[in-house]
């Protein structure tokens, strides 16, 4: 199964809108920051020249991801980051031995389907009822793009020189296939698929001021 990455330009002329479709995901994720003593989502002026429009950014599959996921947490517990062929029970293991560590993670601790990340610092993933309802655990944008900046060097992979992320040509149906390209032969080439379109999601929501959403 796939899914699309895409970014949310938090600019007025559409957070504001009362057309806006994330106008009550929004509302909920102030309300939780604001409970953390947190700042709100920013939001900013429109500037002539750049899109208010909400866009995709990258595509892969939910194998690729836990990969991903499964190369972060080994790398976070000490052990040796080394590819596999297919997600055994390891990954299983790792999740329930180093649970505290992976509820730490915002690369790790995020529903693969739904949920959002903001461009706020927080430290770790937050979680109440109300987003578990509606989404999930709600992560940081800087925190992820940290995460990514750990494990690319186990990936071979230089955050100054990044691959370019596989942009889906249309809204990507959950069922279609979406694995890294066929002429990738690296042995993590799925984590590297997974690892590009979060880079570039991430990279885009600090700089620019967007939320990232799966879709």
């Amino acid at each position: 199964m796939a899914c699309d990455l895409w970014l949310v330009p938090l600019v007025d002329v559409l957070s504001h809108s009362p057309d806006n479709p994330f106008r009550d995901d929004l509302a909920l994720y102030n309300a939780v920051l604001a409970s953390r003593g947190l700042p709100e989502v920013p939001v900013y002026q429109f500037v002539p020249g750049i899109s208010g429009a909400v866009e995709p950014i990258a595509a892969f599959d939910y194998d690729s991801l836990h990969f991903l996921r499964r190369a972060y947490l080994l790398g976070l517990t000490g052990l040796d980051i080394t590819p596999v062929d297919t997600l055994g029970g390891d990954y299983e293991q790792l999740l329930e031995m180093f649970e505290s560590g992976a509820e730490q993670s915002h690369l790790v601790w995020h529903f693969d389907h739904a949920g959002a990340y903001v461009p706020v610092e927080f430290a770790v993933p937050l979680v109440d009822e109300t987003l578990l309802a509606s989404g999930g655990p709600l992560g940081s944008s800087h925190g992820l793009l940290r995460e990514l900046q750990a494990v690319a060097p186990a990936l071979g992979i230089d955050p100054l020189n990044p691959p370019d992320p596989t942009r889906p040509l249309g809204p990507t149906g959950l069922e279609q296939p979406f694995g890294p390209p066929i002429d990738d032969v690296h042995p993590f080439a799925r984590e590297r698929h997974a690892w590009s379109g979060l880079y570039a999601a991430a990279t885009r929501s600090v700089a620019q001021g967007s939320m990232i959403v799966f879709a």
